[in-house]
């Protein structure tokens, strides 16, 4: 793969509709397969208004975003998603890294995360970026992070 062509920003109100287009994309998959999957790209206009929202663009289209929501105790990295055309190429590796990074900055200790029991794939990559599963409540796995 070539060097990184995107550039990692914080959202605004304007990057709702192409923030939720990039998740809608990046799940299409999963959600074909997976009935119970929780509405992932709805409500980004709110989230970005309430949370820590960063997108990622390339050729000033968003492949990427990240939610972060800071809870007590621990940041809670909300969602990450990659559209298709750019997944391998490091852009996921960094929206974790970012959340890493911010999450220390703002002073916590721990990030914690919940996927799908029916997405082994993120579980692997998870804990092959050093999280540990935390616990499981019907299809939700939860996993946590100590920085």
């Amino acid at each position: 793969m070539a060097m990184a062509t995107w550039s990692i920003r914080k959202a605004d109100n304007r990057d709702a509709d192409a923030l939720s287009a990039c998740i809608t994309a990046a799940y299409a998959e999963v959600a074909a397969r997976i009935a119970d999957l929780p509405p992932v790209a709805e409500n980004c206009a709110e989230e970005i208004a309430a949370h820590q929202v960063w997108v990622a663009e390339a050729r000033n289209a968003v492949v990427g975003g990240l939610v972060l929501v800071p809870s007590p105790g621990f940041m809670l990295l909300a969602n990450v998603a990659v559209h298709p055309d750019h997944q391998g190429s490091g852009l996921g590796r960094a929206l974790m890294a970012l959340a890493e990074t911010e999450a220390s900055a703002q002073g916590y200790a721990e990030l914690r995360l919940n996927t799908h029991k029916d997405m082994p794939e993120n579980i692997t990559m998870y804990r092959h970026l050093g999280w540990q599963q935390s616990g499981r409540d019907g299809n939700k796995v939860s996993m946590t992070k100590r920085l």
